[in-house]
C-alpha cells in the first residue's frame, strides 16, 4: 500500500471518489479540505470503481480547526467498501497524523460516530477525550489524553440503539484494554 498527501487545505485539492463504493465521497470533490490516500500498489490489490482513479482505496479529508490554529481536525476517512476491515483506515490515518505533525501542528482531532471507526482510530493511536458532538459522535485526540478513557467511550456507544453486529462487537471489546497504536 502507498500512501500519499494529494494537497492541504489551501492547495485546495478535490479527489472524486465512487459514491456507491466509498462513504461520504461527495465531501471530497469540496476543496477546502486537505487530502491524504492510500493506494493499492499492485493491479491485484485494486477494487473496481466506477470513475476516479482506481488505485485508491482509501482517503481522509482534514482542515485546520478554526478556533484553534493548533490542532487540525481528520473530517472524513472512508474506505472502499470492498476493502473495510483490513486496517487500511487506521493506518492512513495514522500516516495522515503524522504528515499534520510534521508541519508543525500539535494537535489532531476526529470526531467518530460508530464503535469500528472509535477502534480504529484507537488503533491509529488517538484517545477519547471524553467529548461528544452535537451530533452524538465521540471526539478522539492524537497525542492521546494522559487519562485512558477507551472504555468510557465504548460505553457511549452500547448506550445507544445499535445493529445486532454492533452489539456483538462491542460485546468482545466487555473489560479489555485499549488496542495499541
Amino acid at each position: 500500500m502507498e500512501y500519499a498527501v494529494l494537497g492541504w487545505p489551501d492547495d485546495g485539492p478535490k479527489l472524486r471518489l465512487d459514491y456507491e463504493r466509498f462513504s461520504y465521497a461527495g465531501k471530497f470533490v469540496m476543496s477546502n479540505t486537505g487530502k491524504a490516500v492510500a493506494r493499492a500498489s499492485r493491479p491485484e490489490e485494486r477494487p473496481s470503481v466506477d470513475f476516479g482513479d482506481e488505485s485508491v482505496v482509501a482517503a481522509t479529508a482534514f482542515n485546520v480547526d478554526r478556533t484553534d490554529d493548533g490542532t487540525v481536525w481528520i473530517r472524513y476517512v472512508t474506505v472502499h467498501a470492498d476493502r473495510r476491515g483490513e486496517g487500511i483506515g487506521s493506518e492512513l490515518a495514522r500516516f495522515t497524523t503524522e504528515r499534520v505533525h510534521d508541519r508543525g501542528f500539535s494537535r489532531v482531532k476526529i470526531a467518530v460516530n460508530n464503535p469500528y471507526a472509535y477502534q480504529a482510530l484507537y488503533r491509529a493511536g488517538f484517545g477519547f477525550t471524553g467529548e461528544e458532538t452535537g451530533l452524538a459522535e465521540l471526539v478522539l485526540k492524537h497525542p492521546k489524553p494522559d487519562e485512558e478513557r477507551y472504555q468510557d467511550g465504548l460505553n457511549h456507544y452500547r448506550e445507544r440503539d445499535l445493529s445486532p453486529g454492533e452489539e456483538a462487537f462491542l460485546a468482545t471489546k466487555e473489560n479489555e484494554r485499549p488496542p495499541r497504536g
